[in-house]
């Protein structure tokens, strides 16, 4: 008996669909990774973040914890110190194998410039101490102390050097000098050291020998090593018993590990915000790389159009195209994700070696395996949501496309009504709002204005701006071509032929653009931003900061042996001999006293407003700095604003000495005067208020730029001024320095991650033009079969990508800058617009030249296939 044949198992449509797709994107790897590379960017950007912050954080805790690793337990004091008696006591517990006494104080050099250095005890060696020796030795005797590089590189301290600490009154010693208040100390610098937890200036002797210097009793902590075998438990219950039985005392015991990791914590919390602030940061690099996935997808399911209006005409579905190119995506996003990941991996583990190669330390990182599968799901759905527009749009393609010859989607010269309307109606709301702002924008000292809302109204302006410009780009490129492209026009027909070719279709020129647009957008705001703030922190650190240097009398009163709570003045000689120091330059003396107007205490000083170079940063909200004369005054905003008064008007001030004084107002300013004084007046009118004939101070800049000169002037004025003066000398460049460094930090943590966002862009450039090139091949050659050279090719294909930058850059910055304004002036922060002119002319010429660049090598593909083959090519 035959047997029947049993029926062949036909897939179904979707599956064949499905295979089809799939079997059409694996033989073409090449399109396929241009498709996915800037997911493949994103998922090395977001998991190289992951392995950074491991890096940043075990390195902080390596280098910043301050117990030892032998360290078992440790023994706090309460309210009562632990003694001597007790320590040896400790030492003969049964299991322990070790004890480091600490202590911790703090004091200043016995100098004018009242520098502050941390004490610190240490044993100096042994698996208890916390410091390696740099240079020198460790202190081993009395009155004797080793300094950290801080202290050495800050203090300009040497092994060998001597150096006076004042300290509190508390009895006598040998090598101290007893003065008004506090002892000074002199103490032999021994070697220069150099610990984990170090962040400030500080000295290091054992615990002992600092106790000594201060006569001070007992400590306030000992760290215990145990011996192998006995826990941190066992230990614990045997010191216990010996406290108890020398003192009532309470202590606390705790284990080494619990301090280690409450010092880690504490070590790493301060990066929290930083990496908070990078997330949003991130998240931005994100939405990019789906942009550029979308605009991606839109041109090479365009370059496929003919074979999805094939598989419509044998049946396939909208539904099952949309599906399967959705599968496809996934696909994508699947290999791009994990190839992003293992970039990063590879990364991560390459920088400690790397690093020390270059003399730095960094600690390995973990491997962080939940956040790289996340990543890699991320980078999948990123993807697949990146593909579902471009896929829906394919998809509905009308099978008698394939009797056409044409490659491109119907219509992609103009977007539809519905767009248009959405694209107006994001347009009209993000106007609205930023109407709303600019009728409502704060008074200058305005302190009940509510800035967090306004900036809260202003990103979301900005945010429904950027999608009318998604919406409405395609009728933005021709009218931009027009003006952009008018220079490329005149260099002939190659540059005409570039114009064109980005012209003609507008919809995936305008897709590229988009992305480049919002990189430049947010690195043109945070530029607007920063100068705007350098300008502000530069304003107020000409008045908090008018110089490099305060040499100033002490106070008298309040323990300094009178009463009358004056400054003891500068004499003549001194202020004479300070402006012929070589070291120095703009030696600029002043006065000071006190006033009151209509029951308000001020402060009046006589300092030439325009003797100090910093004085050209000072803006007055009403009058010029440089019409104060006799009779006149230039007043602080608080003055100002209280007395509601401008320049022009009358002001009366009341003197202790002189009865009352009326003056005109020659100049207002924003915040305080320089010094912090309310009002600024000639000599001869604070005289006039019975000001004291001795200049309070004198205020001096270092002769040349740098560090080292900044310490040579140092070095001058305290040899000038002399070691026992009660001159005061404050160095208020360090808060210039301070102000400068966290400017800095910010402007380069900001712009670096807003780089992130614009190589994403410059790689969806590069993977436009690729994508472009391939389905520009019998174009490419039929014009070099008319005679276009390679050079010429590649020129025209550069000339395109660089039109991406163009247009992009134009874009960006004109959402840029005015957002940019408009949060300036919503913090109320009273700073002027700034606009660095040179830097955003930089970032839109290197945009523009890193666009062209990124169409390099696919110029160089195309120029090398010959105009036969391509002429022959069937796409």
């Amino acid at each position: 008996m035959s047997r029947e044949p049993r029926p062949r198992t036909v897939p179904g449509p979707l599956a064949a669909v499905l295979r089809t797709q799939l079997a059409g994107a694996l033989a073409r790897p090449g399109r396929l990774l241009m498709t996915g590379l800037s997911v493949l960017v994103a998922a090395f950007v977001v998991f190289g973040t992951v392995m950074a912050q491991q890096i940043t954080e075990q390195t902080t805790v390596d280098r910043f914890r301050g117990t030892p690793e032998a360290a078992d337990l440790v023994v706090l004091g309460d309210d009562d110190v632990i003694t001597d008696a007790q320590i040896k006591a400790v030492q003969a517990v049964p299991g322990v194998a070790g004890v480091a006494t600490r202590t911790e104080n703090g004091v200043s050099l016995a100098e004018v410039s009242r520098r502050y250095l941390e004490l610190q005890g240490d044993p100096g060696s042994g698996p208890l101490s916390r410091v390696r020796l740099v240079a020198g030795g460790y202190p081993d005797g009395p009155l004797e102390l080793a300094v950290n590089r801080q202290a050495s590189q800050r203090l300009d301290i040497e092994p060998g050097d001597r150096v006076g600490l004042l300290v509190p009154v508390g009895g006598d010693a040998e090598g101290t000098e007893e003065t008004d208040g506090t002892r000074t100390v002199t103490v032999t610098v021994t070697g220069v050291v150099e610990a984990n937890s170090d962040r400030e200036a500080t000295g290091y002797a054992p615990a002992a020998a600092l106790n000594a210097m201060g006569h001070i009793e007992g400590y306030p902590r000992i760290d215990v090593s145990a011996e192998p075998g006995v826990s941190a438990e066992a230990l614990t219950e045997r010191l216990s018993a010996v406290f108890q039985r020398t003192s009532g005392a309470a202590f606390d015991f705790v284990p080494g590990d619990t301090v280690r990791g409450d010092e880690a914590r504490a070590a790493v919390d301060q990066y929290a915000d930083v990496f908070r602030l990078i997330t949003m940061f991130l998240a931005i690099a994100v939405v990019a790389a789906a942009l550029v996935a979308t605009s991606t997808f839109r041109v090479v399911f365009a370059q496929r159009l003919r074979q999805l209006a094939l598989l419509r005409t044998i049946g396939a579905h909208r539904g099952q195209l949309v599906r399967a190119l959705a599968v496809e995506g996934a696909l994508v996003g699947l290999i791009a994700g994990t190839a992003g990941v293992l970039l990063a991996l590879g990364a991560g583990y390459a920088a400690p070696v790397v690093a020390h190669a270059a003399g730095l330390s960094l600690s390995a990182p973990a491997v962080p395996v939940v956040a790289a599968v996340a990543v890699v799901l991320g980078a999948v759905l990123v993807t697949v949501g990146a593909v579902l527009a471009p896929a829906s749009s394919a998809a509905g393609v009308s099978p008698l496309q394939t009797l056409r010859s044409a490659g491109t989607l119907a219509g992609e010269r103009g977007i539809g009504r519905a767009r248009l309307g959405v694209g107006l109606l994001l347009a009209a709301g993000a106007a609205g709002l930023a109407g709303v702002l600019l009728a409502d924008l704060p008074e200058p000292g305005d302190l009940n204005y509510d800035s967090v809302a306004g900036l809260m109204l202003t990103v979301l302006s900005g945010t429904l701006a950027f999608l009318a410009l998604i919406t409405l780009g395609p009728l933005l490129v021709r009218p931009l071509l027009a003006a952009a492209g008018w220079p490329l026009r005149r260099l002939g027909p190659t540059g005409t032929l570039a114009v064109g070719g980005i012209g003609g279709a507008p919809r995936r020129a305008a897709a590229v653009s988009v992305v480049v647009a919002l990189g430049v957008t947010l690195v043109s705001g945070t530029l607007v931003g920063i100068a705007t703030l350098r300008g502000h922190m530069d304003r107020e650190l000409a008045v908090q900061a008018p110089a490099d240097f305060d040499v100033s009398g002490a106070v008298n009163g309040n323990g300094n042996g009178t009463d009358n709570g004056t400054v003891n003045g500068l004499s003549a000689d001194l202020v004479r001999r300070l402006k012929a120091v070589p070291q120095l330059a703009d030696v600029t003396e002043y006065r000071q006293t006190d006033v009151s107007v209509d029951g308000m205490e001020a402060s009046a000083v006589d300092l030439d407003p325009t003797a100090l170079p910093s004085s050209r940063l000072l803006r007055p909200v009403s009058g010029t700095l440089t019409d104060l004369g006799p009779g006149e005054v230039i007043v602080s905003s608080r003055l100002a604003r209280g007395l509601g008064m401008a320049a022009g008007d009358s002001i009366t001030f009341t003197t202790a000495k002189k009865g009352t004084l009326r003056m005109s107002v020659a100049a207002t300013l924003p915040d305080e005067g320089p010094l912090g004084a309310d009002a600024i007046v000639t000599p001869g009118d604070l005289d006039k208020m019975g000001a004291s004939p001795l200049p309070a101070g004198v205020l001096a800049n270092a002769a040349e730029s740098g560090q080292a000169a900044r310490n040579a002037a140092e070095q001058a004025i305290r040899k000038t001024v002399g070691p026992n003066s009660a001159m005061e000398l404050r160095i208020l460049a360090e808060e210039r320095d301070n102000s400068d460094a966290d400017i800095e930090m910010v402007a380069t943590l900001s712009l670096g991650l807003l780089g992130l966002t614009v190589l994403i862009a410059v790689v969806g450039v590069g993977t436009t033009t690729g994508l472009t090139v391939l389905e520009r091949t019998r174009e490419s050659g039929l014009l070099r079969a008319l005679g276009l050279g390679r050079s010429g090719l590649r020129f025209l294909i550069g000339m395109e990508a660089a039109l991406y930058g163009v247009l992009g850059g134009l874009l960006g910055l004109a959402l840029g800058v005015p957002y940019a304004w408009l949060a300036v002036r919503l913090l109320n922060l009273g700073a002027p617009l700034l606009l660095p002119y040179g830097e955003l002319l930089a970032v839109f010429l290197g945009l523009v030249l890193v666009t062209a660049l990124a169409g390099l090598l696919p110029a160089r593909r195309a120029a090398r296939v010959s105009p036969v083959v391509a002429l022959g090519t069937s796409e």
